[in-house]
């Protein structure tokens, strides 16, 4: 797989089924944080709400999609791989690539307990701003802030 030329690009009406990624990475990363909308409600909110709203973009692969990136502001709102992609540089990828769309700086929230996601963040050059109790976001988690 890691061999597979994988296209990142801004993401369009027929790639609703990122929410699928979205859905596998959320379960593969975060096991033990219930996920506060249905799979229905997500795969719903993909073509109605994030795609046409947000600027998102999706790696692909062979026809697949791989990961998704949100983009809102200054706000990295989301940032989704498909697990089996893990560790083969995509991240990394999608990371320069928000940064190029947004060069005066980003911001983002990751929860607590999720440490690689942290450590992914700090390598990165990111820092932390703020942690919360969780009653802002819709799980309710407790999070970070970073800049």
């Amino acid at each position: 797989m890691s061999g597979d030329r994988v296209l990142l690009r801004r993401a369009g009406d027929t790639d609703a089924h990122a929410a699928d990624v979205w859905l596998r990475s959320f379960a593969a990363a975060l096991p033990t944080i219930r996920c506060a909308h249905s799979a229905a409600d997500v795969r719903d909110w993909f073509p109605r709400v994030l795609v046409p709203q947000y600027e998102t973009w999706v790696s692909v692969a062979e026809d697949t999609v791989t990961g998704v990136l949100v983009l809102h502001g200054e706000e990295l709102k989301q940032l989704y791989l498909d697990p089996n992609r893990r560790g083969q540089g995509l991240g990394d990828r999608f990371m320069a690539l928000a940064k190029k769309e947004r060069p005066a700086g980003l911001s983002l929230w990751t929860f607590q307990i999720n440490t690689p996601a942290e450590r992914f963040y700090e390598r990165h050059g990111f820092t932390e701003a703020e942690r919360t109790d969780g009653s802002r976001n819709d799980e309710p988690e407790p999070d970070i802030g970073y800049h």
